[in-house]
């Protein structure tokens, strides 16, 4: 829609009603200083804060970058916004009425302005619908859950907006409808409803569920997590789908509740749950976020980043397998900035194998204040991770963790950092013998350094490598997430895969790719939209969410979809071969190798093919590798 040009009046008129404090202190950590305001400046890499607001001027300036201006230029430069649109949006904020100089165009802009507002509404108003649901007849099993099982507080219900959506089919629809008198279509773009399959009418999305708001940083809902009441009911969790309103990628849960708490602690805690944000913040540690059922993001990191001085962010994942990878999954999506100091992250796994929600029926905030005070720096979690369960006795298991260590630390580019990590892993793999300490160490480094000098080991390699949780999983993660941002690579890659007759091991990635290889001719953001609506009825889905967002990382992948596709088809086919391998050698060695019966040979033969084309298959992944350091970098950092 074309922008009309704004009248006078009302650009006064925000200027007039907009505060900027109020605004920046959404965007930066602000710290009173006499008569302003400090802070650590957004336009630049601050290291101390040189960002000053005056809210007697309305200014804002940083005396290191030279940035300033009042509460418009600010969101412009941040945003990459126009005047007009900023304009827009703080007078939607303030309710300032919006004139234009060309009245023909004033409906309309109207009607794109009170789009959204009317969803805040119809969202707000289905919230307290829920919230006066839980305290009747219908809603007594789902209270009697909140107060006795998870042992919550009224006041605690109260604070969080937690509700019920009653049972039946067009209970909410009927509410909204037929009595507020909501038009059905913006119900619908609510993400309230669902047509039916038939087109005759519409269904409520939420039906007997547990249901917790989801609010933005400014309080206002934007969507639903509705927590199934029976073990039979799938799935679990039952989120919004995406709407004008509602980006789950883009959205923490908790946020505007923990922010004030963040800036004072200094520090955010994210956890997996709805609950255990819930019961964090009801225990007295209310600095705790989450993110909703997909992997943290970068984007997300740097949200929190901007309530906190030290960039010191807790991942509190569940310990079990899941938690585990979990956690994998979020420094993956964050190793970057990490790696850069730009975040200083942590990971606590509670004893036992314990989420804080399950940890805090038994044990007092002090006791888990003193975990997350304990917890380890993000480096220090994965060189236990790398050790655990293995023999490091045994020269196999030494060998694999020696080398998946040297791969990590190579990463690190601070040179004290590395000696310092170094002399720890040392000492590790010295067990108890402080003699073998200096070689080891002296061993490591030969082999850190040979790995940062080598191209093929440089920042683009892990990309390719798929060395991390497992090969093939991020093999097959890699080909999923080309074919759907990458509209161009999609023949390529379902050629690749027809061509040498390989299929999908990992039966959330079977289920993914069955669902989209019939969307070759959608564009990669209505793709993308039919997916999230999709993984609401789908778990499998549900595991497959963070291929749907693009991080740095993902987007450098999606430039050189090529070598992605190259690298990754190598990667299926040679974890075929070495599984045919493995099996031809069994029969071979089964059998009785005295004689040369016609079915040793063959066995035989068979276990010298698959060693060939595993051979054949690892040197044309080490020449995807060589491709890809030729590469340039595209601009992306």
């Amino acid at each position: 829609m074309h922008t009309p040009r704004l009248h006078p009046d009302t650009i006064a008129a925000v200027r007039d009603r907009a505060d900027i404090l109020d605004i920046v202190s959404e965007h930066v950590v602000l710290k009173k200083q006499g008569k302003d305001y400090v802070g650590l400046c957004p336009f630049h890499e601050d290291k101390s804060p040189s960002f000053s607001v005056s809210p007697s001027k309305q200014f804002y300036y940083c005396f290191s970058c030279g940035a300033g201006g009042n509460a418009y230029k600010f969101l412009m430069e941040l945003g990459k916004r126009s005047f007009s649109d900023v304009v827009l949006d703080l007078a939607k904020r303030y309710q300032v009425p919006v004139q234009t100089l060309e009245p023909e165009k004033r409906q309309e802009l109207q009607r794109q302005l009170t789009l959204r507002e009317q969803l805040y509404e119809i969202l707000a108003v289905t919230a307290s619908f829920f919230e006066h649901a839980l305290h009747q007849s219908d809603g007594a099993a789902a209270l009697a859950y909140l107060t006795d099982q998870r042992r919550l507080t009224l006041d605690t219900l109260q604070q969080f907006q937690l509700g019920y959506a009653p049972g039946g089919w067009q209970t909410l629809y009927g509410y909204l409808v037929d009595q507020k008198h909501y038009p059905v279509s913006l119900v619908e773009q609510a993400g309230l409803i669902v047509p039916r399959s038939s087109g005759n009418g519409y269904y409520d999305r939420f039906r007997d569920r547990l249901m917790i708001p989801i609010h933005d940083i400014r309080g206002r809902v934007i969507g639903f997590g509705g927590r199934a009441l029976s073990d039979e009911d799938k799935p679990k969790y039952l989120n919004s789908p995406e709407t004008e309103l509602f980006d789950k990628g883009q959205v923490l849960y908790g946020l505007d509740k923990a922010r004030t708490a963040i800036a004072q602690a200094d520090r955010a805690v994210v956890v997996e749950g709805y609950f255990d944000v819930i019961a964090l913040h009801a225990a007295g540690s209310p600095t705790a976020v989450a993110s909703l059922g997909t992997a943290l993001n970068a984007n997300q990191v740097r949200q929190l980043l901007r309530y906190t001085e030290s960039k010191q962010i807790i991942l509190n994942f569940d310990a079990d397998a899941a938690g585990v990878k979990a956690a994998q999954r979020a420094i993956g999506e964050v190793a970057a900035m990490a790696y850069r100091g730009d975040v200083q992250l942590r990971v606590l796994n509670i004893p036992d194998g314990k989420d804080p929600d399950e940890y805090l029926q038994n044990y007092p905030i002090e006791a888990y204040a003193a975990l997350l005070k304990a917890a380890p720096l993000w480096i220090d979690w994965q060189i236990q991770q790398i050790v655990q369960g293995r023999d490091l006795s045994q020269a196999d298991e030494f060998q694999a963790s020696s080398q998946d260590i040297v791969a990590l630390l190579s990463e690190i580019a601070n040179a004290d950092t590395r000696t310092h990590y170094v002399r720890q892993c040392a000492e590790l793999f010295s067990n108890g013998d402080a003699r073998l300490v200096p070689l080891l160490a002296e061993n490591l480094i030969v082999q850190v350094r040979r790995q940062r000098r080598s191209p093929a080991g440089s920042q683009s390699r892990p990309a390719l490598s798929f060395t991390q949780t497992s090969t093939l999983e991020e093999a097959e993660a890699a080909l999923l997430r080309v074919f759907i941002h990458s509209s161009e690579h999609r023949s390529e890659v379902l050629q690749a895969l027809e061509k040498r007759d390989l299929q999908f091991s990992f039966s959330h990635h079977l289920t993914l790719w069955q669902t989209v290889r019939t969307q070759t001719d959608a564009a990669p953001k209505d793709l993308v939209v039919w997916l999230r609506d999709r993984t609401a009825e789908s778990p499998a889905l549900a595991q497959t969410q963070h291929l749907f967002y693009l991080d740095e990382k993902g987007y450098r992948d999606v430039l050189r979809s090529s070598l992605v596709i190259r690298a990754a088809i190598a990667c299926l086919e040679q974890t075929r071969c070495e599984r045919r391998y493995r099996h031809f050698l069994q029969l071979w060695s089964d059998g009785d190798c005295t004689t040369s019966s016609e079915q040793q040979v063959y066995y035989q033969s068979q276990v010298y093919a698959e060693k060939r084309r595993i051979a054949e298959l690892e040197k044309e992944r080490q020449t995807t590798f060589e491709d890809l350091a030729r590469l340039p970098w595209l601009g992306v950092e």
